[in-house]
């Protein structure tokens, strides 16, 4: 697989990708999320994927800036999938694991997903945990062009 860390340049729309087999939860991610999760951020273009096969394919592209996966998806769920992302993706971009109940954050841990957001997904949560995940991503790219 490849190296998926490239720099992010400010300007540039970050690509998010959204996997969930259920559309109306890959819709309810990307309604809360919106253009822009937080003004410090750049635009998201949205990647929505609803089989597995798909998400390795995006995934090893290098071009995802942050991998939202369901873990409640069928037949592979998200934290499934995040596990093998960071064991085959030499610096895999962030995870966001969307968990069944908030009890189930320790799967995600499992998973080496960098966040975990329960269903029923609250936006506010949602925004935040992907703004933290993102920034680092902004930040490095607006050093590597500053050099």
């Amino acid at each position: 697989m490849t190296d998926a860390t490239k720099p992010h340049a400010a300007d540039k729309p970050l690509k998010v990708l959204v996997y969930s087999d259920d559309a109306h939860t890959r819709e309810q991610v990307i309604l809360a999320l919106g253009k822009r999760p937080h003004p410090d951020l750049p635009p998201v273009e949205y990647v929505e994927v609803a089989t597995e096969p798909v998400v390795v394919q995006q995934m090893d592209s290098g071009v995802i800036d942050l991998a939202i996966l369901d873990g409640e998806a069928v037949p592979a769920g998200g934290m499934g999938i995040a596990k093998q992302m960071k064991d085959e993706i030499f610096r895999c971009p962030p995870v966001l694991v969307l968990t069944g109940r908030p009890q189930d954050a320790w799967l995600a841990t499992w998973s080496r997903a960098e966040a975990a957001v329960p269903h029923p997904i609250d936006p506010i949560q949602l925004a935040e945990a992907v703004t933290r995940l993102l920034r680092p991503r902004v930040a490095s790219a607006s050093t590597a062009s500053a050099h």
